[in-house]
C-alpha cells in the first residue's frame, strides 16, 4: 500500500560503526514462524527444470501472479507458452503478499490526477476493478477453492489526520468512476475508533497460493509448460526473441519479463522506480472477532489489515506496514515488534503471533505501474513492474493488457501503463529519488561497519573494508564465515545487511540477495561474487 514519504539524499557519506543486533529478535513471539501464512498453509505443484531447447509463441520469465496469470490468458487463446522461474512456482514476492484485491489505489487518486490527469485516473479505477472481476471469473470457471471473498475496504486517518484529505480523495475517486465510494463515520472495528473513513465497496481477498497452485495446473492442462529451478541468464528481443538459461535456449515470438523488478535492462526502468521493504505479522484471533474487510490507514509509515481463516476455529489477523526504502534502514530487526505494538493497542483480542514475514514492493515515482513493451528493447519484449504494493491486481492487469499487445490488438489501458513514458508530472519526485540513489554510492568510500570479523555474531552479516574493496561477510550458525564482494551485481552499489530478513539489500535500485549471496530480487540477475578473506575472487 502507500509508501512512506520519499526522502532526499540523506547523509550516507560518513563512515559508520554499528552494534550488530541479535538476529531476528524483533519483539514478536519467539515461536512465530518466519514465513507467510500462505506458504505455511499451501503446498505448491512442483515442476522440472528446463532440460532442452524450446521454441514457443511466448516465453514468460517469472512464475508469480503476473507470469502465471499472463500464461493462463495466452494458453486460453491457443498460444504455446513456456514459463521459467529460478525458484518454485510463486516462490518470490507473490508468496509474501497480503493479498488485498482492491481498486483503492495505494498512491491515491489525488496523486494520480496530479501527475497524470483525470483520464489516467479513470484507467486506474477501471483496470483494477477489472482485475478483481477477472480473478473472480477465473475462480468460478476453474472451480478454485482459494477463499475468495468480496468485502468492503476502509481508508482511515491516523490520530490528528486531516478530515479534508478524505473529502478530497473521495471526490477524486468518484471522478475516476468509483461512484460507490462513500464517507462513513467509522470502520466496523469493535474497540478501535478509527473515526471518519472512506468505504470502498466490492473489494476482495483470497489465498494467493491456493489460487496460483490451481492456475499452474490449468496452464499445464491448456498445453503450457512450466519450468522451475531455471535461471534466465539472458533475455534478447528480436525476430525471433530468445531467453538463455544455462546451456538451454527458449526461442519465442515474444518474451514477457514478470520478475517484480525487471532483470533484463540496466537503467531504462530502474531510474523511475524505487524498492521498499514492507513487514507483516500474523496473529491468532478468536474467530469472528474482527469484521472481515480490508483496512488501510494513511499514517507514515502506514498500516494495512485483513483477516484469514486457516482452519476450523483458527483465524489470523494480518497486519502489515513499517515500510522503508530497501537497504536504507539500520533497524529492520525492530519492525515486526513495532507492528505488534501498534496492533495490540488496537486489537486487544490478539493472541500469539504465529507468523512474521516481509517482502519488497516496487514503487514507481509517478504512482503508475509499468506494463507493456520494455523501453530501449525490441518490440517483442514486455515487462510488468512497479506494483506499488498492489501486485495481485497489477499482475492480473498485466494478464489482460499484455496478450492484447502481443497480438497487436488495441487496449484502452496501453498509454497509461506505457513503460517508456517520462515521469513529467512527477519530475520533482524523480529528481529526489535520483539524488537519493546517487547518494548511496558514497558507501563505496566509507569504512567498516564493525572493527573486525570477530565482532560478527552467528547468523548475522556486516560489511567490512579491506583496502580498496568492501566485503559482505556472513557468519552462519556453525560459526563459518562466508565472504562476498559487497558490490551489487546490478550497478555496483554497496549492499546492506537486513537482520530481519537475513538478506543483503541494495540501497540504490532495490536488488536483494539471500544470506549466502544468491539473488532473490532484481534488477540484479547474478549472485554476489564469493571472495577470499583478502577480498580476492574465489577460484572456481
Amino acid at each position: 500500500m502507500q509508501r512512506p514519504k520519499k526522502a532526499g539524499p540523506g547523509k550516507r557519506g560518513a563512515p559508520r560503526k554499528r552494534t550488530i543486533p541479535t538476529p531476528r529478535r524483533s519483539g514478536t513471539s519467539a515461536s512465530a514462524k518466519h514465513d507467510s501464512v500462505w506458504a505455511a498453509t499451501q503446498e505448491m505443484p512442483e515442476f522440472d527444470s528446463l532440460d532442452r531447447d524450446l521454441t514457443v509463441d511466448v516465453c514468460i520469465v517469472g512464475a508469480g501472479i503476473a507470469g502465471l496469470s499472463t500464461a493462463y490468458a495466452l494458453c486460453r487463446e491457443g498460444k504455446s507458452v513456456a514459463v521459467l522461474d529460478d525458484g518454485p512456482v510463486a516462490g518470490g514476492m507473490t508468496t509474501v503478499t497480503t493479498a488485498h484485491l482492491t481498486n483503492a489505489i495505494d498512491d491515491r487518486y489525488l496523486r494520480i490526477e496530479e501527475f497524470h490527469g483525470r483520464d489516467a485516473s479513470r484507467v486506474m479505477a477501471a483496470s483494477h476493478t477489472a482485475a478483481i472481476d477477472r480473478i473472480e471469473t477465473i475462480v468460478q470457471e476453474e472451480g478454485i477453492d482459494c477463499d475468495f471473498m468480496r468485502l468492503d475496504g476502509y481508508l482511515f486517518l491516523p490520530p490528528g489526520g486531516s478530515p479534508a484529505f478524505l473529502e478530497r480523495e473521495l471526490e477524486a475517486a468518484q471522478r475516476a468512476g468509483l461512484t460507490g465510494v462513500e464517507k462513513v463515520a467509522r470502520a466496523p472495528l469493535t474497540g478501535f475508533e478509527t473515526g471518519p473513513c472512506l468505504r470502498f465497496p466490492k473489494q476482495a481477498q483470497f489465498h494467493p497460493l491456493k489460487y496460483l497452485a490451481a492456475l499452474a495446473k490449468a496452464i499445464v492442462r491448456e498445453g503450457g509448460q512450466i519450468f522451475t529451478g531455471t535461471h534466465a541468464d539472458e533475455v534478447k528481443g528480436g525476430k525471433p526473441a530468445h531467453v538463455k538459461a544455462g546451456r538451454r535456449t527458449v526461442t519465442a515470438n515474444a518474451v514477457v519479463v514478470a520478475t517484480n523488478s525487471p532483470v533484463n535492462d540496466l537503467v531504462a526502468i530502474h531510474t523511475k522506480q524505487v524498492g521498499y521493504m514492507t513487514y507483516v505479522i500474523g496473529a491468532r484471533i478468536p474467530p469472528g472477532s474482527v469484521t472481515p474487510a480490508l483496512y488501510w490507514d494513511t499514517e507514515d509509515p502506514y498500516h494495512y489489515i485483513r483477516t484469514q481463516r486457516v482452519g476450523p476455529g483458527h483465524e489470523i489477523l494480518i497486519v502489515g506496514g513499517e515500510d522503508h526504502k530497501t537497504g536504507q534502514a539500520e533497524n529492520t530487526d525492530v519492525r515486526h515488534g513495532r507492528l505488534e505494538a501498534w496492533a495490540r493497542a488496537r486489537f486487544p483480542m490478539m493472541e500469539k503471533i504465529e507468523f512474521v514475514w516481509a517482502g519488497e514492493v516496487i514503487e514507481p515515482v509517478d504512482c503508475v505501474a509499468f506494463i507493456g513493451r520494455n523501453p530501449l528493447d525490441a518490440d517483442n519484449v514486455y515487462i510488468a513492474t512497479g506494483d506499488s504494493g498492489m501486485g495481485m491486481t497489477h499482475g492480473t492487469i498485466a494478464s489482460i493488457l499484455l496478450p492484447d499487445l502481443i497480438a497487436g490488438r488495441p487496449n484502452p489501458w496501453t498509454e497509461a501503463y506505457e513503460p517508456s513514458r517520462k515521469p513529467i508530472g512527477a519530475a520533482g519526485e524523480w529528481v529526489k529519488e535520483t539524488l537519493n540513489m546517487v547518494a548511496q554510492y558514497a558507501d563505496l568510500l566509507t569504512g567498516s561497519e564493525v572493527a573486525s570479523e570477530a565482532e560478527i555474531p552467528p547468523e548475522t552479516g556486516a560489511v567490512l573494508r579491506q583496502g580498496m574493496k568492501k566485503i559482505a561477510v556472513y557468519r552462519d550458525d556453525m560459526g563459518v564465515l562466508h565472504r562476498f564482494n559487497a558490490s551489487c551485481t546490478h550497478l555496483g552499489c554497496i549492499v546492506s545487511w537486513n537482520p530481519a530478513e537475513q538478506s543483503w539489500d541494495c540501497p540504490c535500485h532495490g536488488s536483494r540477495f539471500e544470506k549466502l549471496g544468491t539473488v532473490i530480487n532484481g534488477p540484479a540477475n547474478a549472485n554476489l561474487r564469493p571472495v577470499t578473506k583478502d577480498g580476492d575472487a574465489e577460484k572456481k
